[in-house]
């Protein structure tokens, strides 16, 4: 981070940094309704992703009066943009997954800080309080008018592992069921699952936190998944590295949990054992929420529940939230993969793979482009292995593109280009049919393919568009003069 630029520790401070730029982030006092309206109104201004066009790349955007509400803004879209991204963390676009890879390296545990110095409980909110209700308190936005419910997008949910005390922390989908309960939906596999598991074979509840409007070294380093973070890693020992700075901690008021002690808003609760509801049990939508590919999916019929025991928070709060298809997702699930693809094929393959990007369209997770750099004859080959490191380094991704050391990784039309001249489908793609992907691709089920045996079963499928390395002095991009462009456009800068 360059010395002008103020230190990001909280949300806070980086809606600062974020103000020293003229195209980052916007404000509004026009009255929103949280139900819908908000993300319609940003759906056209900055969510970009795999959101139903029209959309675009935008500013973040805060509305500071949302009906219903005195007292509590909404933030969404801070992470929907790379560049953004790359300000908030004091570097450039491309260096993002490597900045993540070191920090994973060189974890800082976090810390807990006594109460009093907490931010997060300067207001607080008990279950037991009269007239004690979630959503008189918090906005939860809807993405959609058919959504299950009134979802938080952006919580941080932090527990620990009712046998050993190790911490993890990720982001799930949590709908306001009613007055003081939230069902909690798991992906297969992840680890406060686990921890849920275990805590429900016992018979006990497991307490847990939602910590919403954190740093976003947080919320990025929530999204790593194992092999990169196993189970027992605290992912806020990798926001610590990100900072130099531990993340601080604050014992909750109501349950054996701990909450982010700077977050904007902290929910207490504990998931109940053998306690389950449909999700969508008040509305009957039959849908849940619009999630990352860009599809809304469907109520699950049993899902956890956690029963709220406080919610606390700053003064002068600020609610954030995102849209499930936005870019906001493909950045905090696509950098984490393409750290830990860098991580795992330079342990393997020093020095080969030059960068990888997880874009867009590719939803941060199903999707990675691979740059190659190929040095001598025996490298040919070590292309489709990289491939192979990739999917066993991040299990839910379905397709690799590689691509030689001369392609723009960060420009999907050099990409196309690259596979338009220098692939044939014959003999430059490689099918791996029956590998278990991501429930939430539509097209990974029997019903789209034979070769799907279960949901969320993929073909996946290596795309080499790297030219042979006896070849490669075919292929060499045309040469233009090197010339002082600011002797004609004063300022000029090369991208």
């Amino acid at each position: 981070m360059s010395e002008e630029q103020k230190k990001v520790t909280d949300l806070r401070s980086a809606l600062e940094v974020l103000s020293q730029y003229d195209d980052e982030l916007i404000y509004t006092d026009e009255p929103v309704d949280p139900i819908a309206e908000l993300s319609g109104v940003y759906r056209y201004v900055g969510a970009h992703g795999t959101v139903k066009r029209p959309t675009q790349i935008g500013p973040a955007m805060i509305f500071n009066k949302v009906k219903g509400y005195n007292d509590m803004r909404v933030l969404i879209g801070l992470l929907s943009s790379r560049k953004r991204v790359a300000r908030l963390f004091g570097t450039t676009p491309e260096n993002l997954a490597f900045m993540l890879k070191d920090s994973v390296s060189n974890p800082i545990p976090p810390i807990v800080i006594p109460r009093e110095k907490a931010v997060c409980q300067e207001v607080v909110h008990l279950a037991t309080d009269p007239g004690f209700d979630i959503l008189k308190i918090l906005p939860a936005p809807t993405n959609t008018p058919e959504d299950a419910g009134p979802y938080f997008t952006l919580g941080m949910c932090y527990a620990a592992d009712p046998e050993t005390g190790e911490h993890d922390v990720t982001i799930h989908r949590l709908c306001v069921q009613s007055k003081d309960e939230i069902s909690m939906y798991f992906v297969p596999g992840r680890h406060l699952d686990t921890f849920r598991q275990k805590a429900e074979a016992a018979g006990k509840p497991l307490p847990i936190t939602i910590s919403i409007g954190v740093d976003p070294a947080i919320e990025i380093g929530a999204c790593f998944e194992p092999p990169t973070t196993p189970l027992g890693f605290d992912e806020l020992s990798i926001a610590g590295s990100l900072r130099n700075q531990a993340v601080e901690l604050v014992d909750s008021l109501t349950v054996n949990a701990r909450g982010i002690a700077n977050a904007e808003v902290v929910i207490e609760g504990e998931l109940v054992p053998n306690y389950r509801v449909r999700e969508d049990q008040n509305t009957n939508t039959g849908k849940a929420m619009p999630e990352f590919p860009g599809y809304t999916g469907a109520a699950q019929a049993e899902v956890p529940v956690i029963k709220v025991k406080a919610i606390t928070h700053r003064r002068h709060p600020i609610l954030q939230t995102c849209i499930g298809p936005s870019d906001e997702h493909t950045n905090m699930a696509g950098i984490p993969t393409e750290a830990s693809i860098l991580q795992m094929v330079e342990r393997a393959l020093p020095g080969f793979v030059q960068n990888v990007h997880c874009p867009s369209p590719g939803t941060g997770k199903y999707l990675a482009v691979l740059q190659v750099k190929k040095r001598f004859a025996a490298d040919e080959g070590r292309q489709r292995q990289a491939a192979l490191l990739a999917f066993a380094a991040f299990s839910e991704l379905k397709h690799v593109m590689l691509v030689d050391e001369d392609v723009d990784v960060f420009d999907l039309n050099d990409v196309i280009w690259a596979m338009t001249t220098r692939y044939q489908g014959d003999v430059s793609t490689v099918f791996i049919p029956g590998v278990r992907c991501h429930p939430l691709d539509p097209s990974s089920d029997p019903a789209f393919s034979p070769s799907v045996r279960d949901h969320g079963i993929a073909c996946k499928t290596i795309f080499d568009c790297t030219v042979p390395y006896n070849l490669k002095a075919n292929f060499h991009r045309s040469e233009f003069l090197e010339v002082d462009v600011n002797r004609f456009i004063p300022g000029f800068t090369k991208k």
